[in-house]
């Protein structure tokens, strides 16, 4: 109970600012149970960190799928602990793994360095990847950021782990272990002399970006339809930007469906902005029975219509995982298999800038925008990103995605344009401050003026052709050294 605990209170990090150095010391506390277990003992502990962790930083599906989804209470709980469980089996594994090759002094923090970046790589990579709530998301406002444009979130996870170990080396011999001094003193040290900025200016533009505000119960209400359109085609129509941006399913009827409700609705909205100087991407769902369906964006400009499909769809949301349809006929939610978009589509122009836009929960891969700047012809000046997370009511998930956001801007050294339906809608930076903020639960459009940004971060480079295969080599590379070592070590 009590290393469950403290994994719950450290993804206080994620949505609270003066909270960045709670995660090094759980982590730490962690670890110090860790010395000390056998392997099976170490497994128990680090999988209810993790199971506290997850619990504490997921518990708003609880929300989806007891307010909206109609399953009882007590099964809709079960539901979001089960999945905390199991995806921490990965940590359990890293824990027990420690306890077995550990030797108690500094070379434990490469080694649990590299069990925890396993640990989470697989977190998010496998089944489609659940990476919500990753260590590195803690460090956003913190020093370990500046790190973020070389390493990307799950490389900070990992120096996040190294200096928990040596922290916790550092107080147990009371200073006499300069190697862990050293340690803390060299990371800390490489994140204030990182580099800033990777990039440069491209241009600015005037944008606005729509939130809607509809409750999830109301948003496909066939009564509620009607004023929910009409809000949407004036604030569309009336914003005053380059670009306007409207959220994922701003517009939540098919194309079919809506000729039938609202005739002629798409060609006014396509005609205002078929003049140069206007442009607007807007979120609805396309597709017919037939075809399939996606969950899409169309762009309107005086070119020719643009249209984005989600890539990365949300497992039991967006698809139903082999094995599990009998888990989403309990719901009252329309499940289906949407149909998945290409992984790396082209930009949406809107005058002299390249827009990139994902949808909701494709933010949660950074190793998949980045696959975007390989060519630096076509790479986005600007990411957009259009949500819905009315799904988990007014819960810590609004301030989490932003904070997701704000990584990928770090990362990428790219602004983000956030278009989402009760929050978080903001301007974002390419260095991850946020510029301007709509509060959450309201209905507005935010105004703003955005720089685009040219050039490769070194995490755009690498991550951009290799994924995150460099790190999953790195991690195996320090393991396969420090098995070495010790082999010689036993043999001297």
């Amino acid at each position: 109970m009590t290393m469950a605990l403290l994994g719950a209170v450290q993804t206080l990090a994620l949505v609270q600012t003066w909270a960045w150095p709670l995660p090094m010391a759980t982590a730490a506390l962690l670890v110090w149970r860790l010395d000390s277990a056998s392997p099976g003992r170490a497994a128990v502990l680090a999988w209810s960190y993790g199971t506290g962790w997850l619990m504490a930083a997921v518990w708003w599906l609880f929300i989806s799928l007891h307010r909206y989804g109609g399953l009882p209470a007590p099964v809709a709980a079960a539901a979001v602990l089960a999945l905390a469980a199991a995806l921490s089996l990965y940590l359990a594994a890293a824990g027990a793994l420690y306890a077995r090759w550990r030797r108690g002094d500094g070379s434990d923090a490469l080694l649990w360095a590299a069990l925890w970046l396993l640990a989470e790589l697989a977190r998010g990579v496998l089944f489609t990847g659940f990476p919500w709530g990753a260590a590195g998301y803690t460090q956003v406002d913190s020093p370990l950021a500046l790190l973020a444009p070389w390493l990307g979130v799950y490389g900070i996870g990992a120096v996040l782990a190294a200096l928990a170990v040596a922290a916790l080396r550092l107080a147990q011999s009371r200073g006499r272990q300069w190697h862990g001094l050293v340690a803390v003193a060299v990371l800390m040290g490489a994140t204030t002399l990182a580099p800033r900025d990777f990039t440069q200016p491209a241009g600015e533009i005037d944008v606005a970006l729509v939130q809607t505000n509809v409750a999830q119960d109301e948003k496909f209400a066939a009564d509620a339809m009607p004023e929910t359109l009409a809000w949407v085609a004036q604030a569309l129509l009336s914003a005053r930007a380059d670009v306007v941006v409207a959220p994922e399913t701003a517009v939540p009827l098919l194309p079919f469906q809506l000729r039938d409700l609202a005739p002629g609705y798409w060609e006014t909205v396509a005609t205002h902005f078929a003049v140069p100087g206007r442009a607007a991407l807007i979120g609805v769902p396309l597709g017919d029975f037939e075809r399939g369906y996606t969950n899409s964006a169309i762009g309107l400009s005086a070119a020719p219509a643009y249209r984005y499909d989600k890539h990365h769809l949300v497992p039991f949301g967006e698809f139903i995982p082999t094995g599990f349809r009998w888990f989403t006929q309990m719901m009252n939610i329309p499940l289906g298999d949407f149909a998945r978009g290409v992984l790396v589509p082209p930009p949406f122009i809107a005058g002299a800038q390249r827009l990139g836009p994902n949808i909701c929960y494709e933010d949660l891969f950074g190793e998949e925008l980045a696959r975007r700047f390989a060519d630096a012809a076509t790479a986005p000046t600007v990411l957009v990103n259009i949500s819905n997370i009315a799904w988990f009511g007014d819960s810590i998930a609004i301030r989490q995605h932003l904070n997701i956001s704000r990584l990928r801007s770090l990362e990428l050294q790219r602004p983000m344009l956030r278009s989402t339906n009760t929050g978080a809608t903001a301007i974002v930076d390419h260095r991850g401050a946020v510029a301007a903020l709509l509060p959450p639960h309201t209905r507005g459009v935010l105004q703003g003026r955005v720089q685009g940004r040219e050039g490769t971060t070194p995490f755009a480079a690498w991550a951009g052709r290799a994924g995150l295969w460099p790190l999953l080599g790195a991690a195996l590379l320090t393991l396969m050294l420090l098995w070495l070592h010790t082999r010689r070590a036993g043999r001297a």
